[in-house]
């Protein structure tokens, strides 16, 4: 009866995370249902903050990545890339896309999938008004990039360090095991969208004004990104946990920035989203008390089975089936928690190969299939909102359902 009742709970949780109704934010819902576990006695206490612990690299992760979001949103930086994109687009629709994509690409890699989804997305959504150009091509890129290009670089994705806890990979085994993977999801996403979106990117894009232009604090934010982009790829190829390196060089750019821009740090703490630690913190807490109700057992059950598999029919055939079946799961239940299932389980399994990354790019890459795929999907949705477009859930499903199957199988093609 106990584990039913955490089952009710905890589904419910998320489920009400996914659907916000009466636009209550995420982070009210799991912070709910995790106070409901501890105060009902479904978790105790002492489960409670051991799960809290476990989460303390990627809260200083998320920490940082706001902080340099945030710095470089009240700069102008990602008003700047939008800019750059609209007029290297030369008034094609078609090379504005294939800029947009870049762009989201590279913010990505250095700044995580939610920079691209919540503050590349608002920017690029003013830069494709100002260049008459139909918007949902662009707005639907910035979404899947932060999927596709999640897994190039460790920093790319909370979720990386959610998956490999403790035992993320050194940036050389990482690019070794993901760059073609990494190359071949970019690439099929792109083409999917590219294809599904022909009619719309026919068109030609307005003459733009007058060039945009960073401030001296703009400059400041920017170098600072590029400076934690290397100290954060240096720490990761040391096998540093990077939760601390990118929470510092948050802080570290906002002393900087605040020599040349005395009230842009205060705005930007200000503009920081941070319920998002709450979610995070809750999601920890509700996965535990999954995992005590059997969601570790049947988890590890599954993977061991495609483990075993892999061994009798000379390896491969498991990592098609974690892979697709992450992804899947991830949609039904939102890629955080299942990442986090998934992560322990491997980890208490001793799984660190091939089974592991495939896990880890279905977690990352599946959210492409629906909204409700990852948190990041779900703040862009809200991002768009915000900023008077739309693009409805079936819209991005209809896209979803063509380019995340192609992407992920080809990518898992790519993993060896």
């Amino acid at each position: 009866m106990v584990d039913f009742l955490i089952w009710v709970v905890s589904l419910a949780s998320i489920a009400l995370m996914l659907v916000r109704p009466r636009g209550i934010p995420e982070w009210v819902w799991i912070g709910g249902g995790a106070v409901v576990l501890v105060a009902t006695r479904l978790l105790p206490l002492g489960g409670a903050l051991h799960a809290i612990r476990e989460g303390v690299d990627v809260y200083l992760f998320l920490a940082g990545m706001m902080l340099l979001a945030a710095l470089a949103r009240e700069e102008g930086v990602f008003d700047w890339v939008a800019d750059f994109a609209v007029r290297h687009a030369r008034g094609s629709a078609r090379r504005l896309f294939v800029w947009v994509y870049l762009a989201g690409t590279v913010v990505t890699a250095l700044l995580s999938n939610d920079a691209t989804a919540v503050v590349l997305t608002p920017a690029v959504l003013a830069a494709v008004r100002r260049a008459k150009v139909e918007p949902r091509p662009h707005l639907l890129a910035c979404a899947m990039i932060a999927s596709a290009a999640s897994f190039l670089l460790p920093i790319a994705n909370p979720a990386n360090l959610v998956v490999f806890g403790n035992h993320l990979p050194a940036l050389g085994d990482w690019l070794r095991a993901f760059l073609l993977p990494s190359v071949a999801s970019l690439v099929a996403t792109f083409v999917c969208l590219r294809l599904l979106s022909r009619r719309a990117l026919a068109g030609e894009a307005a003459p733009v004004g007058d060039a945009y232009r960073l401030k001296a604090a703009g400059w400041v934010a920017l170098a600072g990104i590029g400076v934690a982009a290397v100290a954060l790829l240096a720490a990761s190829a040391w096998g540093i946990p990077l939760g601390g390196p990118t929470c510092g060089a948050g802080v570290l750019t906002l002393v900087l920035v605040a020599v040349k821009d005395r009230k842009a740090p205060k705005t930007a703490l200000k503009k920081v989203t941070w319920s998002v630690l709450a979610l995070v913190a809750g999601l920890f807490m509700i996965v535990e008390a999954l995992n005590r109700a059997g969601m570790m057992r049947l988890m590890r059950t599954g993977l061991e089975w495609l483990a075993a598999g892999d061994n009798g029919m000379g390896g491969g055939i498991g990592k098609f089936a974690g892979g697709f079946g992450v992804a899947l799961l991830a949609n039904g239940m939102n890629n955080l928690p299942v990442g986090l299932a998934a992560g322990t389980a491997l980890q208490q399994m001793g799984q660190h190969g091939l089974l592991a990354h495939a896990v880890m790019i279905g977690v990352d890459l599946g959210p492409n299939l629906s909204v409700t795929g990852s948190l990041a999907t779900i703040l862009w949705l809200i991002a768009l909102r915000q900023g008077g477009a739309e693009i409805t859930r079936l819209e991005f499903l209809r896209v979803g359902v063509v380019a995340m199957p192609v992407a992920l199988l080809l990518a898992l093609a790519a993993l060896w």
